[in-house]
């Protein structure tokens, strides 16, 4: 079982990952869960999760993608479900449905599609399909959030009266309007709306002339507004109609309330998927950002990552458009703990982070940027000691602090645990704590433990050259021009460059030479050697490096030779071929300009043909000399009579099961498009829709629907239709 401390997180700010894969996300849920990531505590549960990721990534670019699967946060709705006699509101009844659409939707497609999507599946395997709530919900509540006039016979019939209530206030107030105004006792603007209601803008000198209720007056008083008499009762029938109607709603959207109700554990399970499948896109399009993989676990207790991004290093630099040197590490029972050494600012701390970090992130079911050939292992332990982590709220200095943590890896290490160390045994004397240092790795080494630390202790660099499975390492740097060159070597430990990086900040070389005398002369001449050790493997590998160049321009120059030669030679025959050719036609040509010349002279029909059939039939002599005929003998002659008949037998068995396999495609394709047939007939038309006339390319949205008509824009004009005439291009988006 991993157990991974939130400290080692911290020290390779994985939070960092976290809030870098949250902005892919769709919902607020999704982001919640991402930024709370901790790696999977078992390796059963981790596989599945990356092969999820793995599965995800791969149908963004598979004809079989997944379905759109945004969706509303309902978490409150849910709640109030689970409250006796709640009352849900339309606007929550139409997220809930649309929640129930997409989940069933997503539910036939990882069915259907389960070879693509095996362990996708897994996420749906337990979840009922079901369109009762949707169909419950959309016999009630339309498509625009508003209760259906046919919800119940009441409700209809108060909807009728209150739209004829309605053109009765509308037909007796333009009646007034129209008497006053013919009248002169209404002012220019002749009407206005108060309180809901409509009123006649009636000039002050005349309101005694007018029947009915002023409801207002204008600021300097000039103009008295009043609702004629003749609409006060239809606005008192329309208010109780109002009310009715309010009553009636109120009453069906808790029925319906009631009967949604036992489906609140399966709504659950709808969101838990939709946030679920969120959270699985924002790490699949996070790992198509950075180039992530799923390197494969190794049985072995090993690590083995080619071409290794830190991947916040990695995003920060292609946005400064910088360049990032990947690096290669092997870690197994061989080369159980690295110790990485030289100068500072040459890319150790970073290296031992982004091994540190990938492994994590792969743990937490995150791909990593590796080449594909990479392996790794499960730890149950990854242990960090990185940075300066003096305590003040515990009055602990760095030294003491780290021997802290040090005691904690003491207890922890097993042979199934990765540590990493950053700048191991700083903090005291470097006598004394070198020493002590070299007491912890030996214990770490002798537990069995992976592990990488970064060091200038000298005794620590010789103990890894000691100890067998132990390896010294050392950062590339280029001791000419004093510049990191940011690669992880093997083999060696590095020099600190104390001296030369002194020097080339500016130190004056007289105070370096007193630095010098003051410390131990050993210890000059080992630095210096390492130094030279890795100027001269640096100049060996650039000569390697110059002789595989060189190598590859000499096959590459070789191979167009060749081309070039073999190019040539089919020239050549090609020529020969033509120059025989013609040389035959020209021995033909004067052979028949003879004959012809000399039947011409002698005009003998007889004599022509003798010579001619004589020379036709040494010409054939020696074509058959040069073309012998092969004879062929019976067994030869059977034996191809019967590979004849066994190949006729193939080719009619071949096309009576290519006539099987169409009929069943024709089948499957009668099958397909009365669904797809059925689907567009249920399809519920609403505004926005991309849709086209039937047998029409242009494509327009539909800017309103009345009934069975649709007005469709098409940007410089629009037109109206009917619903059965057009098609739908693309579904409009669902609103937040």
């Amino acid at each position: 079982m991993s157990q991974i401390h939130s400290k080692t997180l911290q020290d390779l700010e994985f939070s960092i990952i976290l809030e870098n894969i949250s902005q892919h996300c769709a919902s607020e849920k999704g982001k919640e869960q991402i930024l709370t990531i901790v790696p999977i505590s078992n390796k059963p549960d981790l596989e599945i999760a990356l092969a999820q990721v793995n599965e995800y990534l791969g149908s963004l670019v598979s004809e079989n993608r997944i379905p759109n699967h945004y969706f509303d946060d309902i978490e409150k709705e849910v709640k109030l479900l689970k409250i006796e006699n709640s009352k849900l509101l339309p606007d929550a009844f139409l997220k809930i449905a649309n929640i129930s659409n997409t989940s069933n939707e997503l539910i036939l497609h990882f069915r259907k599609f389960k070879d693509y999507y095996p362990t996708l599946e897994l996420l749906t395997e337990n979840i009922e399909f079901t369109k009762s709530i949707s169909d419950a919900i959309f016999k009630i509540i339309t498509n625009y959030g508003e209760v259906h006039p046919k919800a119940s016979e009441l409700l209809n019939r108060i909807r009728k009266n209150l739209n004829e209530v309605r053109s009765q206030i509308t037909a007796s107030f333009n009646s007034e309007m129209a008497k006053y105004n013919k009248a002169g006792f209404l002012d220019d603007i002749r009407e206005s709306i108060i309180e809901n209601q409509p009123v006649l803008a009636v000039q002050a000198i005349h309101r005694k002339k007018v029947k009915g209720s002023i409801l207002g007056t204008s600021k300097t008083g000039s103009i008295v507004f009043i609702a004629p008499q003749s609409t006060l009762n239809y606005h008192r029938q329309l208010q109780e109609l109002i009310l009715e109607e309010k009553q009636e709603v109120d009453r069906i959207l808790r029925i319906l309330t009631n009967n949604i109700r036992p489906f609140a554990p399966l709504i659950k399970e709808y969101l838990d998927l939709l946030v679920a499948l969120d959270v699985l896109k924002a790490k699949a399009f996070y790992a198509k950002e950075i180039e992530g993989v799923k390197p494969e676990f190794s049985k072995e207790q090993a690590i083995n990552y080619i071409d290794a991004y830190h991947p916040i290093l990695l995003q920060k630099n292609k946005s400064l458009k910088l360049p990032v040197v990947p690096q290669t590490l092997n870690l197994d029972k061989k080369q159980q703990i690295i110790v990485i050494s030289g100068p500072n600012a040459g890319g150790k701390s970073i290296t031992l982070k982004t091994i540190g970090l990938l492994q994590v992130m792969i743990q937490s079911g995150i791909l990593i940027p590796v080449h594909e050939n990479s392996t790794t292992h499960f730890f149950d332990h990854i242990l960090t000691d990185i940075g300066d982590n003096q305590s003040i709220e515990n009055q602990l200095s760095t030294y003491s602090y780290r021997l802290k943590n040090m005691r904690g890896f003491l207890r922890k290490c097993t042979n199934n645990t990765l540590f990493l160390i950053d700048e191991f045994g700083t903090g005291s004397d470097p006598e004394l704590g070198g020493a002590l240092a070299e007491i912890f790795l030996e214990e770490f080494y002798e537990q069995g433990a992976f592990g990488i630390i970064t060091t200038h202790y000298t005794n620590l660099k010789v103990l890894a050259d000691e100890l067998e499975n132990v390896v010294n390492a050392n950062m590339a740097f280029n001791n000419k021009t004093l510049e990191p060159m940011f690669t992880l070597l093997i083999g060696q430990p590095g020099s600190s460059f104390t001296f030369e990086v002194a020097q080339k900040n500016g130190i004056p070389f007289s105070l370096i030479n007193r630095a010098k005398k003051k410390i131990d002369k050993s210890k000059v001449r080992f630095d210096k050697t390492i130094s030279k050790l890795q100027q001269e493997r640096n100049n060996l590998q650039k000569n390697t490096l110059d002789m595989e160049q060189q190598s590859s321009k000499a096959k590459e120059h070789a191979d167009q030779l060749a081309e070039k030669e073999s190019k040539v030679q089919e020239k050549l025959e090609s020529f020969q071929t033509l120059y025989d050719t013609n040389q035959k036609i020209l021995s033909i040509g004067r052979k028949t300009n003879e004959l012809l010349n000399k039947y011409f002279q002698t005009n003998n029909r007889k004599e022509f043909k003798t010579e001619f059939d004589k020379w036709v039939l040494i010409e054939k002599i020696k074509y058959n000399e040069a073309h012998p005929k092969v004879k062929k003998t019976k067994p030869q002659k059977a034996t191809e009579q019967k590979a004849k008949k066994e190949a006729a037998q193939v080719l009619k068995q071949i096309e009576k099961e290519v006539l099987n396999k169409v009929v069943e495609v024709r089948k499957e394709k009668e099958k397909e498009e009365k669904v797809a047939a059925a689907k567009k007939a249920s399809y519920v038309f609403k505004i926005d829709d991309k849709v086209r006339l039937i047998d029409s390319r242009a494509c327009g949205t539909i800017e309103k629907i009345d009934k069975k008509k649709v007005v469709i824009n098409y940007g410089m004009f629009t037109t109206t239709t009917t619903l059965d005439k057009i098609e739908l291009v693309v579904a409009a988006k669902r609103k937040k």
